[in-house]
């Protein structure tokens, strides 16, 4: 009885454990290493839309599996690391081409793909954020695009209502994991908060921020009321949150360098996805390093 019971404790444990992995991946979309905000992640976009929603998970699943098979390192895998941009990769599938057999299957096979490019960069040192991601939908994209369009979804037009910068600020929390409803948004920015107060805070920030300079910018407002010009800053916002002025001066060059990128990609029509805050990113952390290594040497 008691190795029956011992036995089964210790199976609850393990999917327990699996199930916690599969939802830090999730969560690792904004970079919060965290169950819960895994959790409401996937919430905000099964309200959005259920498909994306299973796309997430599956994809998740198999990012996170694409990892144990190949044995990466069990501590990169339990931080939820090789599930996000899976998790993008998923989500981006259902948006862009027709919910069929063809299309879960690309899932899976991206999902895959995406894993084993994080593994490429993370080997390097190289912090690619959501640049796997990034890459592996392009691709799948191209392939559609020049082979398959039949595989490729018919554009719904989105109607943007009257909103304020306040309430786009939370729609551009939405845009990260590709939904257009308040509810999301609202979800997502809790799901931070509950992680990081502060990178939440200063996500909404950001994106507010970003949405006023590409009002200035004459930018489409139906699209800065989507969030469109907001969520390339709400990851930049993150990763550079910080309690210091400094910290707020990193953050304001990060996203004032992606919506200079998101614009341009807007205007010569390119799927920018999350390569603005990519790009940014890297651009930011490059001059922060030169900055630090310049004042060591000085001292």
């Amino acid at each position: 009885m008691n190795l029956r019971l011992n036995n089964k404790n210790t199976l609850l444990g393990k999917s327990a454990s699996v199930i916690s992995v599969i939802l830090k991946g999730v969560g690792q979309i904004m970079l919060q290493e965290n169950s819960i905000t895994g959790l409401l992640f996937l919430i905000g976009i099964f309200y959005g839309s259920p498909a994306m929603g299973f796309a997430a998970l599956l994809a998740t699943i198999c990012g996170t599996a694409t990892a144990y098979l190949l044995k990466y390192d069990k501590t990169e895998i339990n931080r939820g690391l090789y599930g996000f941009s899976a998790a993008l990769v998923g989500v981006a599938v259902m948006l862009f081409l027709k919910p069929v057999f063809w299309a879960w299957l690309i899932v899976v096979i991206g999902a895959a793909l995406a894993a084993m490019l994080q593994h490429f960069f993370i080997k390097r040192k190289i912090p690619a954020f959501t640049f796997p991601f990034v890459l592996v939908t392009w691709l799948i994209l191209f392939i559609c695009n020049n082979l398959y369009s039949d595989l490729l979804a018919v554009p719904v037009p989105i109607i943007a209502h009257l909103s304020d910068s306040f309430s786009d600020g939370f729609k551009s929390f939405g845009q990260v994991i590709f939904q257009n409803k308040l509810v999301s948004g609202l979800l997502f920015f809790v799901a931070v908060f509950i992680s990081s107060p502060i990178a939440a805070l200063y996500g909404l920030a950001g994106a507010i921020v970003s949405d006023i300079i590409a009002f200035g910018f004459s930018a489409p407002i139906d699209d800065i009321n989507l969030g469109l010009y907001g969520f390339n800053a709400v990851l930049c916002a993150i990763v550079f949150a910080g309690d210091k002025v400094k910290d707020g001066i990193w953050v304001l060059l990060s996203i004032v360098l992606s919506l200079g990128v998101s614009i341009l990609m807007i205007k010569f029509h390119f799927i920018q996805l999350t390569f603005p805050f990519v790009f940014a990113t890297w651009i930011t952390l490059f001059l922060k390093n030169k900055l630090q290594k310049h004042n060591k040497e000085l001292l």
